[in-house]
């Protein structure tokens, strides 16, 4: 007789060996699986029919690829606690009888989805139970450390943690006992502020720009009062600020649990650091995070002009990166080669010495932002540029000038030719306009004569 121990997840499949050697199977024999408490489970009979027990025909199976071989390994499905247990595979000789112990890990966690900051429970079963078992626990895969013991309890190891956001993720036990291994595993769904996902993260603005800082809880979790503050973290200690009434940004659809607010345009007296809180039930959530603002500092020189990035906090910038952009007649945006360092010199009369230059700063993990200056014209190209500007709206002036005087002086004598047109028509009216045109003359005359 042998023995196995099989260890497997609750819902996963496990195989149960069974191997004779093939010389004594190569003549029909009777092969008979059976559970110590539940009787037959899988039979061959002689003549190769299967039979199967009612409860388990649909989970059980023993793979006819392998008899020639030996092999009589039996596959249950989907196994659960009450598969546990002893099984043998017997021959109708009486003289071979394998023996397996089938072990059922169990992880359940209570509540699976508990609030953040509140207490949850993990608990790791295996069935049948027996001594001298050792347990670790792993989150996401890796060995987890925390302060509380693992509680033994009859069947169950059993552990209490007090829940944050960084819990979330796939529980595993992994039970060890005399070289056997095995492992089940459960999804534990921490509800809380899930953007962003921890304190003190950092989001980049350029003075000028629209900026949103994300407060978003979990999906359906609703606050049933939430606000935000600015902190002052400069003075010895933190003291909260008038709550800001920003609009929320929001569609309409998440308001329940977005609380994020937008600041349409950031000035550099913004940066700071900010805290949004909501409460959910007696629970009181609250996450912070700080506003970096930069921004271009032109510094003017006697031929040149530097052009320096600052931010308030420039603690996570590893490097800053300038562009000169500039724009054809179609509006298409042109950049020309690439500056490395935190400032940029820039000459009188250059062509970069026009249009916007952007600055570009990263961290570890990429880019963290960019901000852009715009130089409209510098001293000396700017005084070419004027005079040209100013010669050319003087001719335009000039020429519109006379164009005007052009315009009137051809109205008039369109006039007057409609009116001698008018006056032809009736000839004795001619001869009397012009007897009294003359006699006018004629008294204008004597009397500067007198």
């Amino acid at each position: 007789m042998t023995y196995t121990e099989v260890i497997a997840a609750e819902g996963s499949q496990a195989v149960l060996p069974c191997q004779y050697p093939a010389l004594l199977v190569s003549h029909p024999l009777i092969i008979v699986w059976s559970h110590m408490e539940k009787g037959t489970i899988w039979r061959k009979e002689r003549n190769g029919l299967e039979y199967r027990g009612s409860k388990w025909s649909q989970r059980v199976q023993c793979p006819h690829n392998q008899y020639d071989k030996g092999k009589f390994n039996l596959q249950i499905n989907s196994v659960t606690e009450e598969d546990g247990g002893l099984y043998s595979c017997k021959l109708d000789d009486g003289k071979h009888d394998n023996q397996v112990m089938l072990r059922i890990i169990k992880v359940s966690i209570s509540p699976p989805d508990p609030i953040s900051g509140t207490y949850a429970s993990l608990s790791c079963s295996l069935t049948p139970w027996r001594h001298g078992v050792s347990v670790e626990w792993r989150l996401n895969n890796t060995p987890y450390f925390p302060q509380t013991r693992t509680i033994w309890s009859k069947e169950n190891a059993l552990k209490n943690l007090r829940v944050t956001e960084k819990e979330s993720g796939t529980w595993t036990c992994v039970v060890s006992y005399d070289g056997n291994k095995g492992q089940a595993s459960a999804t534990m769904s921490v509800k809380g502020i899930i953007q962003p996902p921890k304190d003190n993260a950092k989001v980049y603005a350029a003075v000028g720009s629209a900026v949103t800082l994300p407060c978003v809880f979990s999906p359906n979790l609703r606050p049933l009062s939430s606000g935000w503050k600015k902190v002052n973290a400069g003075g010895p200690s933190a003291r909260d600020l008038q709550l800001l009434s920003l609009p929320l940004s929001s569609s309409p659809a998440r308001l329940r649990w977005d609380k994020s607010i937008h600041i349409s345009e950031v000035t550099y007296e913004d940066e700071g650091n900010y805290t949004c809180a909501g409460t959910v039930g007696s629970q009181r959530l609250t996450r912070t995070m700080q506003l970096v603002v930069a921004k271009v500092v032109p510094l003017k020189e006697k031929h040149s002009m530097t052009l320096t990035c600052q931010l308030a906090d420039a603690s996570e910038v590893i490097k800053y990166e300038w562009v000169h952009v500039t724009y054809d007649q179609n509006g298409t945006a042109l950049t020309g080669p690439i500056w490395e360092g935190k400032d940029v010199t820039i000459s009188d009369g250059s062509e970069e010495s026009w249009s916007e230059w952007t600055c570009s700063f990263y961290g570890k993990e990429g880019l963290l932002g960019n901000v852009t200056y715009n130089i409209h014209l510098m001293s000396g190209l700017s005084g070419r540029k004027s005079s040209g500007l100013s010669n050319n709206t003087a001719t335009v002036v000039g020429l519109s000038f006379l164009l005007a005087v052009l315009l009137l002086i051809l109205a008039q004598m369109y006039k007057n030719h409609q009116r001698r047109k008018r006056i032809f028509q009736y000839p004795a009216l001619e001869t009397i306009v012009h007897t009294i045109s003359n006699e006018r003359e004629e008294r204008e005359r004597n009397r500067e004569k007198n």
